[in-house]
């Protein structure tokens, strides 16, 4: 019989120790060990296959399959390996249940044996949201299952083109003790779930828990054992929802893709740029557009800014989609460089439509808009800014100006304002290039003269 233990393992890393301490000494985080107790599987050893030459391996089973959603197909490079193992991560309410379902909707409608496990939901609300969905099909089989050995039955027993597994969170294994969601639980199910899947060509979608701090909950080996991971990120207060892949063993990681929630489910946002600039309203001072770049994905979205004189003895810096660790440093540019000083005022800078923007060529754009702000001065309604802002108020340039600039082209914008740096680009645009963020100022009439 095998022999158990007490151990305290760590609800990050996974590792483990024999009494508890305060901080992990594997991953250094604080306050995550939980006691648990520790059963060695009794797994049966399985064959040895013997190597074959590289060159006799077909490739036939590794091309994606189209899975009926665009925008979900961008990210992954065409579709769903066979056989492969996705792992979706979002924040509770995000709408994780809403994109698999759909998945499950389209590939059913395909013709594809697809195979749904819920362990949070009882059937009766997975039909009701199928319902709202459009996603109701014979193909769609629907298991209300925990039970690890359960799930590999039916697996074994369907042979689901598709399974989603929703979540992997709820799954126990009665060969462990330790409750469902622990590190044990969530390592061992989906451990067993990969082999089943790929030795039966299932592809196999395992939805995850986030924590606080927007890392997937559970230990890091999770991440390693399956061939993809999805973060499925938004703010529920804006209608936009954003996809994108953390490690792909088929491709690119570089993709995006953009849903809009609707009351009938998630819906492709083929022009993003188009979505984000929809309500804008030209000739309000302390507004600009830059076009920022998320992967290979160029969008072109509006950054607001506000400054307005504060009586308290510390102002407000507010930033929404953007580092606010940022804004203050080029706040302090602003003011040493160009001559602008904001030191004793509110500051409040926003990327609109709900999308962060993070990469430093936003740079120009939030020193424009603070500026248009502070002086009362509109930007042109043509007008685009792009670029990188140094410390000693030098402009940089960015990489991929073409395809930014192609996209604000096709929008109907004019005029850029670019780094002197920035390489030609073929574009029907014209370039205004600048060596500093004093010139970019002076250029478009933001100045204190």
């Amino acid at each position: 019989m095998a022999k158990t233990r007490t151990v305290f393992r760590c609800m990050s890393c996974g590792a483990d120790t024999p009494k508890w301490v305060g901080k992990c000494p594997s991953c250094g985080d604080w306050n995550t060990l939980a006691e648990e107790i520790d059963t060695p599987s009794s797994a049966p050893l399985v064959a040895p296959s013997a190597p074959v030459a590289i060159t006799t391996v077909g490739t036939a089973d590794g091309q994606p399959v189209a899975s009926g959603i665009g925008e979900f197909d961008r990210v992954l490079g065409g579709g769903l390996v066979p056989g492969s193992v996705t792992l979706i991560g979002g924040e509770p309410g995000i709408g994780k249940s809403t994109l698999v379902l759909q998945l499950l909707g389209a590939r059913a409608a395909a013709g594809a044996k697809v195979l749904y496990v819920t362990g949070e939901e009882s059937p009766h609300q997975v039909r009701l949201r199928a319902e709202r969905l459009g996603a109701l099909n014979d193909h769609l089989l629907l298991a209300a299952e925990t039970s690890l050995p359960n799930i590999v039955h039916h697996l074994e027993e369907q042979r689901p083109e598709l399974c989603v597994v929703d979540s992997i969170q709820t799954l126990y294994d009665p060969q462990f003790s330790s409750a469902p969601g622990s590190v044990t639980q969530v390592r061992e199910c989906a451990h067993r779930l990969v082999q089943v899947a790929k030795a039966n060509g299932t592809t196999l979608l395992l939805v995850g828990h986030v924590t606080k701090d927007g890392q997937l909950a559970g230990p890091r080996v999770l991440e390693h054992v399956v061939d993809t991971v999805i973060s499925f990120e938004g703010d529920r207060h804006h209608a936009l929802r954003v996809l994108r892949a953390q490690k792909h063993r088929f491709g690119s990681t570089e993709e995006l893709g953009l849903f809009a929630m609707a009351g009938d489910g998630l819906e492709p946002v083929p022009d993003p740029s188009g979505l984000f600039l929809g309500d804008r309203r030209p000739g309000i001072p302390g507004s600009v557009v830059t076009p920022a770049l998320d992967g290979h994905r160029p969008l072109l979205v509006e950054i607001q800014a506000l400054v307005t004189k504060t009586t308290l003895p510390q102002p407000r810096r507010s930033a929404q989609g953007l580092d606010s660790g940022r804004l203050s440093l080029l706040l302090a540019v602003m003011d040493r460089r160009a001559g602008l000083p904001a030191a004793g005022m509110d500051v409040y800078a926003s990327a609109v439509g709900g999308v962060k923007v993070l990469e430093p060529g936003a740079d120009l754009a939030i020193c424009v808009a603070l500026a248009s702000a502070l002086f009362s001065h509109p930007v042109g309604e043509h007008v685009v800014v792009c670029g990188e802002v140094g410390l000693g108020g030098e402009l940089r340039q960015v990489g991929r100006l073409d395809r930014r600039l192609a996209e604000a082209a096709r929008l109907g914008f004019r005029r850029a304002v670019v780094p002197r740096s920035a390489p030609e680009v073929d574009a029907d645009i014209e370039l205004v290039r600048v060596p500093s963020l004093s010139a970019a100022l002076h250029a478009l009439g933001l100045a204190d003269n």
